[in-house]
């Protein structure tokens, strides 16, 4: 098979079955495992997958700028801001993350709630001075402008003072097997920190971050209260994500 047809063939994999097993796809096309890395590493360079022990996955479209990422699935992003915007209580603190689905989500919270805000974000406490009964504190550090947000050893350090009832952070993939990603380290960091201040923590993930990955990992599945996805109830991977447990909140 010519080296074109490999990549073609690797590229259906990633569509159709959701990642690629490299010693499978050796032993299928009878070529070595070294000639599959190699594909891998050549589509990794390209932008076209996530390279991860023993294979790959679906990169994630969501690790655009800032400014780009604001008119990937507007709507998608809306219906998710909508159903987590519901999940804030009157009087409760709320860690509410940075990212264009988070900005969403101070948009679609009540013009009149009365709450605290703990944010990284200075997007989204500017979005919410016009709130007046929410209370805001903006923790501060070195500004990741990719995201607009916080991040670093003093970000870090501030998160760890502060508690809430609820935590809402986004993440640019989402797969059964890499858990929940995105693609800064320090931006990871700090996506736990503020998770690990909150009583529950929901993830805020529209349909094009489900059955993908990104490089850096931000929590197992498993230490998270919930997902908030606009993606079809019956698409498979959010079918496997509820097989484990996920308590997947549907937003479409």
């Amino acid at each position: 098979m010519l080296a074109a047809e490999r990549r073609d063939h690797l590229l259906g994999l990633l569509a159709h079955e959701g990642k690629i097993v490299a010693k499978d796809v050796a032993a299928e096309l009878g070529i070595s495992e070294d000639s599959v890395r190699r594909d891998l590493r050549d589509l990794a360079a390209e932008g076209l997958c996530q390279r991860v022990y023993g294979g790959a996955l679906p990169v994630s479209p969501a690790v655009a700028d800032y400014v780009a990422r604001q008119t990937v699935a507007p709507g998608g992003k809306r219906k998710v801001a909508s159903v987590a915007a519901g999940l804030v209580r009157p009087g409760g603190a709320l860690i509410l993350d940075g990212g264009t689905t988070a900005l969403a989500v101070a948009h679609a919270l009540p013009q009149d709630l009365a709450c605290t805000v703990i944010t990284h974000s200075p997007t989204i406490a500017a979005t919410l001075l016009d709130h007046p009964q929410v209370e805001l504190f903006l923790l501060g550090g070195r500004i990741f402008k990719h995201s607009a947000v916080a991040c670093g050893a003093a970000a870090v350090e501030a998160a760890q003072n502060v508690s809430a009832d609820l935590c809402l952070i986004g993440v640019t993939g989402v797969h059964p097997e890499a858990g929940l990603t995105t693609g800064d380290a320090e931006e990871a960091a700090m996506k736990r920190a503020l998770a690990a201040r909150a009583a529950d923590t929901y993830v805020l993930a529209s349909s094009e971050k489900i059955g993908t990955a990104s490089r850096f990992r931000v929590l197992p599945l498993e230490k998270i209260s919930g997902l908030i996805t606009d993606a079809d109830p019956h698409n498979a991977v959010v079918e496997q994500l509820t097989a484990l447990g996920v308590d997947v909140l549907p937003a479409g």
